[in-house]
């Protein structure tokens, strides 16, 4: 904000980051559907703060109760004299307005963003000049999320003493969190900084449904690192999170149980930011695209020795040379996955196995001959015909037959079915 207020320019913006990409996560959203005049409220402290004239609220189109809710607030805050000219004769004028977006991950990142606000293509640039100093139609440029603006009235009604008193030393305040995947209660929560994923998981989030153990959980949304159950305890805080090969990124945060297969997992994410990348950088356009076609081989059963080696190497390269966060941090799931669950790679490539029996090419469907009954329940189900045996005898599935659907485990009775 000094940075900002020090620049030098006839025009200076304030930006509300609304566009929230991430698979699961909707932090954003619910601040903006309950208590949109909070937001508002923070982006007016922050333009007296800048000497900023105008706001732009930068919020996904597939919100629209969000998008809604927030046009109201703003007519509200313009009928109170809260929004507009001379705001509660200050001579004081701010006004806001809400830009649209059509859901690109890529323009979550700043200068995308702003380059989708005056309506050009939404990629990255180059940095600096930083958006404090040039920013929206070169001129100086303030961008925070939604729950930054959201948090500083209170803080300017209750102190930066009282807000410092929350969290650690080094990460102060709270973070909301969304938490989905396999968990008994999903939703959003909002916890001091500090609290460890088991306080969450288990305390809060209801532990694994079926009492099944967590394997681990991504923090960060889709280019977020995977943190294994063994690091639970950890307080959850910037460094914490950074020295574990993870990040604090939005909030979002998926939990998977023990039948989570962790290659698949990396390659599923690796897919969503190898769609999502706008191409503009030749690190992140090919290297995401070649490290999700070695990913997709190892899941399909076509592995080779020095795969991993390759990952491990073409994902720091990424790392290194993208040029902006989403490529900088594609390749994270991958990375951390390999250091924690590095069997699990091992299990696919040399073994041509699935332990968590995810990956269809190296599972199979058998039917266990002390345990069927020949009750002909899976037969009629198999939408193939792929299997075969006479009633009340022990039935036999076809392997080249079977597409590995699935429904003769999820049919059978008598826990005769198994998949190896």
């Amino acid at each position: 904000w000094r940075l900002c207020r020090e620049a030098t320019g006839d025009v200076k913006y304030i930006v509300c980051n609304a566009d929230e990409g991430d698979p699961g996560a909707y932090m954003d959203r619910s601040i903006m559907e309950g208590n949109p005049h909070r937001v508002l409220e923070g982006m007016i402290i922050g333009a007296w703060a800048i000497g900023a004239s105008q706001g732009y609220v930068y919020i996904r189109n597939e919100y629209p109760l969000a998008v809604e809710n927030l046009r109201i607030a703003l007519r509200q805050a313009e009928e109170c004299g809260l929004l507009g000219h001379n705001i509660l004769g200050s001579g004081f004028d701010f006004t806001v307005q809400i830009r649209p977006g059509s859901g690109a991950f890529v323009c979550g990142e700043e200068t995308a963003l702003m380059a989708s606000i005056e309506d050009r293509v939404g990629e990255p640039r180059p940095r600096p000049p930083y958006p404090a100093v040039s920013g929206l139609w070169g001129k100086p440029t303030n961008i925070n999320n939604v729950e930054t603006w959201a948090n500083v009235p209170i803080i300017i009604d209750r102190g930066a003493e009282w807000y410092s008193e929350i969290g650690t030393d080094q990460s102060k305040g709270t973070k909301i969190f969304s938490v989905v995947g396999k968990i008994n209660n999903t939703g959003l929560v909002e916890v001091p900084m500090g609290t460890t994923l088991s306080e969450i998981i288990h305390d809060i989030g209801g532990g694994i449904p079926g009492g099944r153990e967590c394997k681990a959980v991504q923090l960060g949304g889709p280019s977020g690192g995977c943190i294994p159950s063994a690091h639970f305890d950890v307080p959850i805080d910037y460094e914490s999170l950074q020295e574990l090969g993870s990040m604090m990124g939005s909030g979002g945060m998926v939990v998977c149980d023990e039948d989570t297969c962790m290659v698949e997992f990396a390659r599923y994410f690796m897919d969503f930011v190898q769609q999502e990348s706008c191409g503009k950088c030749v690190p992140c356009r090919l290297g995401t695209r070649a490290m999700l076609e070695v990913l997709t081989r190892i899941t399909q059963g076509e592995g080779s020795e020095g795969d991993i080696e390759y990952l491990l190497e073409l994902g720091g390269q990424i790392k290194e040379s993208s040029l902006c966060g989403l490529g900088q941090t594609a390749p994270n799931p991958v990375l951390s996955t390999i250091r924690y669950f590095r069997d699990e790679y091992e299990a696919h490539i040399r073994d041509k196995r699935c332990p968590s029996h995810v990956c269809k090419a190296l599972i199979q469907y058998t039917i266990d001959v002390d345990k069927c009954t020949g009750c002909g329940r899976c037969l009629r189900s198999c939408p193939v015909e792929a299997i075969s045996g006479a009633k009340k005898e022990t039935h036999v599935i076809d392997q080249e037959k079977c597409i590995k659907c699935g429904t003769c485990l999820e049919v059978c009775k008598f826990d005769a079915v198994v998949v190896e």
